[in-house]
């Protein structure tokens, strides 16, 4: 037995190695123009040895998805499980992208460019789950509209697009400019004045 978990380890920190040598690479040179000599390169390994664990370019790049889907969406499940006001339960959203930036900034980078902002790697699997978050945003966003603390003469949807395209912009712009994060403090002013911004359009008009 215990040499068996000793050898789950030895594979989950390989995969590890492989998957954060992918991400750098793939950040840099985008999916299409990244190969996987170049990955095995940058974790400096063996060519077939990236090949022993993930049966393609494609396959490695879902475990990437899966690794970002898996963390925000447990996340998400946790603000479902609770009667958590509407914003608290957005600012725990962008709190989530702005930790993901500053411990994997290239994990961020790859899921906005590669992913929200690129059509061409939607496959339907990976369009499902992109879909699925929008949809609980958009459920966020209409428990606002019930509750009166979002404006209802604007589709929940099309708050949706506004509240995460004014995140993944500022997130974007730091990543591609390289700015750090400089603690909790910093993240937690920036989550404060995203969602300051939001509300202020967003709020029902008094009167």
């Amino acid at each position: 037995m215990q040499q068996l978990l000793s050898q789950n380890d030895a594979r989950k920190d390989k995969e590890a190695v492989i998957f954060d040598a992918a991400c750098r690479v793939i950040r840099e040179k985008g999916f299409h123009q990244a190969r996987i000599t170049d990955i095995a390169q940058q974790a400096g390994i063996s060519y077939g040895l990236v090949y022993h664990y993930f049966k393609s370019k494609s396959d490695l790049f879902d475990a990437i998805l899966k690794e970002w889907w898996k963390g925000l969406f447990a996340m998400m499940d946790e603000g479902d499980r609770g009667s958590h006001p509407i914003d608290e339960r957005l600012a725990t959203i962008v709190g989530y992208f702005l930790d993901q930036y500053e411990r994997r900034p290239d994990l961020v980078h790859i899921f906005i460019t590669e992913i929200s902002r690129s059509s061409d790697n939607l496959t339907p699997s990976r369009l499902k789950r992109f879909k699925e978050f929008m949809g609980r945003i958009e459920t966020i966003m209409e428990a606002g509209q019930r509750g009166k603390i979002l404006r209802a003469d604007v589709k929940a949807r099309y708050l949706t697009y506004i509240f995460l395209g004014a995140l993944e912009t500022f997130v974007s712009a730091m990543v591609l400019e390289n700015q750090p994060l400089k603690g909790r403090t910093q993240k937690q002013r920036i989550a404060r004045g995203l969602l300051e911004v939001f509300f202020n359009g967003a709020r029902p008009k008094i009167g």
